[in-house]
């Protein structure tokens, strides 16, 4: 079974995220779009899109946003089937949370890591 196939996104807190948004644009150039973030869209070599997506965001410091980890970070994975991995994830004995989402954006699913990260896992609809 194939796990992991991608970066879905990198999501972030900060304790002035307008402030934090605003240097990233200024300084490293980011495309940070009024929702908070910017999606980068994924290319290949002669620069052509090639089918995938990186959502980039920073928040506002909730000590609950990314709970149950407590970290002021979360990375979001592509998966191909994320019944399937989560089943598995399960099965190996790894902290998988039970709540799941599936919406327009999506199957969400989320794993612990055995530092304490909490780790999304994003089965994108089918077609993207």
């Amino acid at each position: 079974m194939k796990r992991v196939t991608g970066i879905g996104g990198i999501f972030f807190n900060a304790k002035d995220p307008a402030a934090l948004r605003d240097w990233y644009r200024t300084h490293l150039g980011v495309d940070v779009q009024p929702w908070g973030g910017a999606a980068f869209t994924w290319t290949d070599d002669a620069g052509r899109p090639a089918g995938g997506t990186t959502i980039w965001s920073i928040g506002s410091a909730d000590p609950d946003g990314f709970g149950p980890s407590g970290k002021p970070f979360m990375i979001n994975y592509r998966v191909a089937d994320l019944t399937a991995l989560l089943q598995a994830l399960r099965d190996e004995g790894c902290e998988v949370l039970e709540k799941t989402d599936d919406s327009e954006y999506g199957k969400f699913g989320w794993v612990i890591d055995p530092e304490g990260n909490k780790v999304e896992l994003w089965e994108p609809p089918a077609g993207q």
